[in-house]
């Protein structure tokens, strides 16, 4: 019966739009109750059917507005529900404020004065890589969620700092699979995600989920990298802005290539399709989250010559390439070294040896001083696609400064 009510409980749940602890909070108030007795992760037990709500189960049907029985009696499912984003959440609640709040009563202008801290961060990644920014990252995430736990504040500041710290984690995060900390960046993204479907925020949630997706496909977990692309363009829904689809969908279409094979390789180029349209729905008018601003066109062209590459069709991703990077912003090394690599793997793939080994020592030259595990990950695939050309003298060269 537990498993049961506990389905019962999500479907209803779901069927309101509400996050875990919207529905932690309003079973509070049928209950009249003050304070916050029942929380996020105690929803999340009885959906798991790891408890059984009991005494709480009228009020979770008021707050359901839906009889007890509906919440009581086993429903069929024609088939398993698709994953959503609520099973990526962590086990237990890494945010839930300390019964005894140590600290002082904050306000917006310290939830403000973290927001320009987490933007620079974002900005400061765009020149620095993530062996550079890992120790201010991680020291501003930990004092984040600590300002959480161990201060007081009212229900919307509360949510302003959940967001906040959804955005740093996701950026956090980022910089931490950079540096090549793979598993740190996983436990700070579902840290994340558990910051911003408390608060709410399905694009930011679908920013985070997405993030971790591209992650878990570049690191042999493909078929989960699909899942979660999948669920974070679910979560997101069809009002998420036209810049979060349009990431979104860039993010399933990756996940899609790395998986393989001709039915993957058409869901990705159909993804690719539906960003594309996605993005063209941008306009001045169009309102997208900050973390948003480096999504554009040249982006979605990036993305589309390396799906082009990974399913080795070179003539298609190498006009592409050449024509993003003859505009791209030199400042920014790591984005420019990445891309070139796949510019040299193309070059390979379309058999033109010397002009891949030119393209090859750019991307050797520029990643020498990168912090960067992605970069270094990235030279080691372009030496070992040119050793199938080790006799072409220009390619040797290469090869043996390499070594």
């Amino acid at each position: 019966m537990g498993s049961a009510i506990g389905a019962n409980i999500t479907q209803q749940r779901e069927r309101l739009g509400w996050s875990q602890a919207r529905l932690a909070r309003e079973v509070c108030r049928a209950a009249g109750v003050v304070g916050d007795p029942v929380g996020r992760q105690e929803v999340s037990r009885w959906e798991t059917g790891k408890r059984t709500p009991r005494e709480w189960l009228p009020f979770l049907a008021a707050a359901l507005a839906v009889p007890v029985e509906v919440l009581t009696t086993p429903q069929t499912a024609a088939e398993p529900p698709l994953p959503t984003l609520a099973d990526f959440l962590p086990a237990e609640d890494p945010l839930e404020p300390l019964q005894a709040r140590t600290g002082g009563r904050i306000g917006v202008s310290q939830v403000a004065d973290l927001a320009q801290r987490v933007h620079g961060l974002r900005l400061a990644d765009d020149f620095l890589a993530g062996g550079d920014l890992m120790r201010p990252a991680l020291r501003e995430l930990r004092k984040s969620v600590r300002m959480f736990r161990e201060h007081s504040y009212t229900e919307t500041t509360g949510r302003q700092l959940l967001v906040q710290i959804g955005e740093l984690a996701q950026i956090a995060g980022w910089i931490a699979s950079d540096a090549g900390q793979h598993e740190e960046a996983e436990r700070i993204y579902r840290l994340g995600l558990s910051a911003a479907t408390q608060a709410e925020d399905r694009t930011l949630a679908g920013n985070l989920a997405g993030s971790l997706a591209y992650q878990l496909s570049n690191t042999g977990r493909e078929l989960e990298g699909i899942t979660l692309a999948r669920a974070a363009l679910d979560g997101a829904g069809p009002d998420a802005p036209p810049k979060a689809r349009a990431l979104y969908l860039d993010r399933v279409a990756w996940a899609h290539t790395k998986a393989g094979g001709a039915e993957n390789a058409q869901h990705a180029m159909r993804a690719l399709g539906e960003a594309s349209e996605a993005l063209s729905a941008d306009s001045e008018g169009s309102e997208s989250p900050a973390y948003l601003y480096w999504v554009d066109a040249g982006e979605l062209q990036v993305m589309e010559a390396r799906v082009f590459t990974e399913l080795r069709r070179p003539l298609r991703a190498v006009p592409i390439l050449r024509d993003v990077l003859g505009r791209y912003d030199a400042t920014h090394t790591r984005e420019l070294a990445l891309y070139l690599s796949w510019l040299a793997v193309a070059y390979a793939d379309a058999n033109e040896p010397e002009e891949a080994a030119a393209v090859a020592e750019k991307v050797l030259t520029l990643s020498a001083d990168i912090a960067s595990e992605r970069t270094a990950e990235r030279g080691r695939v372009v030496l070992a696609r040119l050793a199938d050309y080790a006799d072409v003298p220009e390619v040797r060269a290469v090869l043996d400064s390499a070594a």
